[in-house]
């Protein structure tokens, strides 16, 4: 019996949990304060789910440090320039769909390939900064085991590769 229970287990949670997100299940729901408020993107998330270049911004947070990523330079040609080459780099990605774009943000769903967990991804030119301001962040669990850093570490690198 506990035999049967084990298999159960083994091949039957999986196998759920696959369905569940083909049908959209773990897509979670949009955050309805999503944008740059007073200079700011949306904190980062209470646990180790988000990372944000303004983390630091929040001193009192309790995910500060660990959700600390450095922001995206702009590039020589200024914000127009820089948010072009962003969506650029977006656009080659797998999974990642463009929600929301202006000339100073873009608003990003990055979704996963087999259980389709989304993920909102933020980019803000600062004009005070001169940097490109990022936040990453799932929109259920309370781990992502780094995959929010895993992918903005990969947009950085292949938007650095751009002239």
């Amino acid at each position: 019996m506990l035999y049967k229970i084990a298999l159960l287990l083994i091949v039957g949670l999986p196998l759920m949990l696959l369905g569940a997100g083909q049908y959209g299940i773990l897509k979670g729901q949009t955050p309805e304060d999503l944008g740059v408020t007073d200079g700011r993107l949306k904190a980062p998330s209470l646990t180790r789910n988000s990372v944000s270049s303004q983390a630091s911004r929040y001193p009192d947070h309790p995910q500060r440090v660990y959700a600390q990523i450095e922001p995206l330079p702009l590039k020589a040609g200024g914000a127009l320039a820089s948010i072009s080459t962003l969506t650029r780099v977006l656009n080659t990605l797998p999974g990642v769909t463009l929600v929301e774009q202006r000339p100073d943000y873009l608003r990003v769903e990055a979704q996963t390939r087999w259980l389709k967990f989304v993920d909102d991804l933020e980019f803000w030119v600062d004009p005070a900064r001169s940097v490109i301001e990022i936040r990453s962040a799932s929109r259920l669990g309370r781990e992502d085991f780094g995959a929010n850093r895993a992918r903005m570490e990969t947009i950085r690198s292949a938007y650095m590769a751009e002239p």
